[in-house]
């Protein structure tokens, strides 16, 4: 049968106009012999076509039931985003009409109707898509074996999406559970952009890809597509840059560039940013109203599903959006792709140009559109690194104690377990790899009796062993952990409200939990003092002091990617060689001829420090080109081991080329020419008391509490409230820390703080950069290209837009004035020595 189905694939395939690619018959081979693995191609491609038809060919080489008859669920395919969802399900059913007509294709996610979910309760499609939530849910049903145990391939989308989080890591826990009702489970991976590709693979397949003897396949789908990455240049990008200074300049070009396309993506890093251009682009288009649309995750399903519908019938002009649409949906009348600043990491950049030309033989095309001028050179250097391959790594989160206390609950509900054996399975999910026996305990008895502290309280005995299986006997915790599944947390916004009582307005949790009490932050034109945090509320009074004391903190700005990073420090050495080869750096030319004769620019293996004297104290610039989390981490462990030495008082800035430290007093920095203050030997301390850690690990450990089932969201129709979460998983923390020091979710909160909000690695790896690096000094006359946005970002949380465009005026004619005077006293210089010359 497999014969047939194969020469129907070929004519299905001839009937589009279509030609079968080496990469996809390397899969359809792969997979009619049984065996796993990742298939990494470029987007548009075929990906879908080469797994789901080695999936159907693998199924005809097996079936035995006869013709006509409908066979059981066999496929499952994993997407990461229920928007996803549908556009996968057509696909699946437009090759299976032809193919395999006897097979049925469901979709099941968080917006099945109920009705869907109840046809496929009594008998599951022959192939199902679905979420790992929804699959995880799927797990816990009482006959979980019965429904889920003939499945015997697995394809996981967009397996960059997952890999690094624990979503990824409840996909990893689902196959094991998978692959133990059926040893010969084949799963393959999908994806486009992934750096570390024998890492990810050994990832999704776990144990089965380390020790099996058939070991997973590395499948690279070569196609020849044309990608074109430009830049919409700005008419006068000037000799100073700082954050967003072009984006008046450019509303007019991206206008035209749209004007000139069918139909354009215009990709912007933030939700506010996606709303302020959709919102300048119809006033400065106004008949466009109905042809351009607004996309992200933040909007209702129903718009959400208007706008895609619109993107693949033609009917809209642009669509705005966010990384809602990045992934894999299919708009084949999306002709360019703009993206709205720097992409920040090469993966993203791939991603998105990826979207336009999405079919074999399409070029993909995406302009990067700048908003400061610094953005050229990243524009340059995110397009060498693309084009060179030079793709992020992701790596797997390592034994989450959370996710793992949600699955056993999960498997308790499924049909039940027996320790031994599931510990076993566990351990063969990549995760878990190293999951010791008193850990997997540890858990086992969390769930069990509620760990330590928790044993008086029946709602946390979860599981019980019965003749030897654990199993949820309780109805009540079992609907409640149906309806808790996942791992999904997003961040909270806190009320900021004087002692006195009246609310300033909002600001992001996770700078709140920065601060320690008496701590001084700007926020709403006035400095504050901040005085405590209760209740998903931060009480403050108004402060006399004139700074404030702690670091800016932007959560919803995308940190660089250490490649992109590098590459951009490799293209300012090509301008510190004299070379400006590219239209990028031709346009950027001022500003960085304008950095040499201020300072001097950055180059590999040089560590650039500034240091100017203003009115408003000390600066202190370090550029080690880290990306903003690192920066930020940099800067606060600089400033308290600076204070350590002298008490001084600092305000701080980051961006992802550097940070700055204003001092009210004069700064002693021989420490840092002799990079004692680069030693990493006491970092895990000095951090740690350099930052807020109780508050931060508090923060994080709500998420996790949320993930273990300690504190429940509320049913439908009846949430909770975030502060009714925050109060009930801050009593957690306290009761844990009191009474149960050795929890390990409280020690899974301060690992993940320190892992992944710190970036401790990073952290550590840019300290040995900086000690390994020759240090380049100079002393500003004036503010310099590459500081002048750290003042900005600095200066725009502490005064009106007013009142910065006054100081931002003053210092531009500072700095064009010096400049101007340096340009004048060489001229002369040069006349000399051409006169020189030619006399000898």
């Amino acid at each position: 049968m497999a014969g047939a189905t194969l020469r129907s694939a070929r004519a299905w395939f001839g009937e589009r106009g279509w030609r079968v690619f080496p990469f996809q018959r390397e899969v359809w081979d792969a997979m009619l012999a049984g065996r796993s693995g990742l298939l990494h191609a470029t987007t548009g491609s075929g990906k879908t076509y080469a797994v789901w038809i080695g999936a159907l060919l693998a199924a005809a080489a097996t079936r035995t039931e006869r013709a006509g008859k409908v066979p059981p669920l066999g496929v499952i395919w994993l997407t990461p985003m229920r928007a996803l969802a549908t556009d996968t399900t057509t696909a699946l059913q437009t090759a299976a009409a032809a193919l395999a007509p006897d097979w049925t294709i469901g979709q099941r996610t968080g917006d099945t109707a109920a009705a869907e979910r109840a046809r496929q309760d009594r008998r599951m499609p022959s192939a199902l898509v679905t979420t790992p939530e929804s699959l995880s849910v799927l797990l816990s049903r009482d006959h979980a074996a019965d429904a889920l145990g003939a499945v015997h391939t697995v394809i996981v989308d967009e397996w960059h999406e997952l890999i690094a989080n624990k979503r990824g890591v409840q996909v990893q826990l689902a196959l094991a559970r998978l692959r133990r009702w059926n040893p010969q489970l084949r799963v393959w991976g999908l994806s486009a952009t992934l750096g570390n590709l024998e890492h990810a693979m050994q990832v999704l397949l776990g144990a089965a890809g380390d020790a099996d003897a058939s070991p997973g396949v590395l499948v690279h789908g070569r196609v020849a597509k044309k990608l074109v990455i430009d830049t919409l240049l700005p008419e006068n990008p000037g000799r100073f840059s700082w954050g967003g200074h072009l984006g008046a300049q450019m509303l007019r070009p991206v206008v035209d560039e749209i004007e000139r396309s069918s139909t354009t993506l215009v990709f912007t890093n933030t939700r506010s940013q996606a709303e302020i251009w959709y919102q300048l682009l119809l006033e400065a288009r106004p008949d466009w109203a109905g042809l351009v649309a607004l996309h992200h995750g933040s909007l209702d399903k129903s718009v959400r599903d208007w706008v895609e519908g619109g993107l693949k019938e033609g009917r809209l002009k642009a669509v705005v959006a966010t990384s809602s649409l990045d992934l894999g949906v299919d708009f084949l009348p999306v002709e360019r792709v703009l993206q709205i600043g720097s992409p920040k990491g090469v993966a993203r950049l791939l991603q998105r140009a990826g979207r336009s030309g999405h079919a074999p033989g399409r070029p993909s095309r995406v302009t990067l559109v700048p908003t400061n001028t610094l953005e050229l050179v990243e524009a340059a250097a995110a397009r060498n690194a693309a084009l060179a391959g030079r793709i992020e790594n992701r790596d797997s989160p390592d034994r989450p104690i959370d996710v793992l206390v949600q699955h056993l609950t999960t498997v308790a509900l499924g049909g039940g377990f027996i320790a031994d054996e599931l510990y076993a399975e566990v351990r063969q999910a990549h995760a878990y790899r190293a999951l010791t026996r008193a850990e997997f305990d540890w858990a086992l008895a969390f769930v069990e009796r509620g760990g330590a502290s928790l044993g008086a309280y029946p709602e946390f005995h979860r599981v019980v062993l019965v003749d030897g299986v654990y199993r949820v006997p309780d109805a009540a915790i079992a609907r409640r952990h149906r309806m808790a599944i996942g791992t999904i947390v997003s961040d909270s916004s806190m009320q900021v409200r004087y002692q006195g009582g009246a609310v300033i307005g909002s600001i992001e949790e996770s700078f709140i939990a920065r601060l320690h009490k008496g701590d001084h932050f700007v926020y709403a034109g006035r400095v504050l003092e901040f005085l405590r945090a209760r209740e998903m509320t931060a009480y403050v009074q108004r402060s006399t002091r004139r700074k404030g004391v702690v670091p800016i903190w932007n959560g919803g700005k995308m940190p660089l990617s250490s490649e992109l990073a590098d590459a951009v420090v490799e293209v300012f050495a090509e301008a510190a060689a004299g070379r400006f080869d590219s239209a990028e750096l031709r346009a950027a030319q001022p500003m960085l001829l304008t950095q040499a004769r201020l300072s001097r620019l950055p180059e590999p293996g040089l560590l650039l420090i500034e240091q100017y004297h203003s009115r408003e104290g000390h600066h202190l610039f370090l550029y080690p080109f880290a990306g903003r989390n690192v920066h930020l981490g940099l800067a606060s462990l600089l400033a308290w081991r600076l204070a350590q030495q002298r008490p001084n008082t600092f305000s701080l800035s980051v961006n992802d080329h550097g940070f700055e430290l204003l001092a009210a007093d004069p700064l002693d920095v021989a420490d840092l020419f002799t990079q004692r203050l680069f030693d990493d030997s006491t970092l895990l301390a000095d951090v740690l008391a350099s930052l807020n850690n109780t508050a931060l690990a508090q923060r994080r450990f709500r998420e996790i509490a949320r993930v273990a089932g300690l504190v429940f969201g509320g049913f439908p129709g009846q949430p909770k409230s975030t502060r009714q979460l925050q109060a009930s998983s801050s009593l957690f923390y306290e009761v844990f820390r009191k009474y149960d020091a050795e929890n390990r979710l409280l020690n899974q909160a301060e690992q993940e703080v320190l892992g992944q909000e710190l970036e401790i690695g990073r952290l550590r790896a840019a300290l040995a950069g900086m000690r390994e690096r020759k240090i380049a000094a100079v002393t500003l006359d004036v503010p310099s290209p590459l500081s002048l946005p750290l003042m900005v970002e600095r200066l725009r949380e502490q005064l009106s837009n007013e009142k910065l465009g006054a100081r931002l005026e003053r210092l531009l004619g500072e700095m064009n004035a010096e400049v101007d005077r340096r340009e004048l006293a060489a001229r002369p210089s040069r006349r000399r020595n051409v006169e020189t010359a030619s006399r000898r």
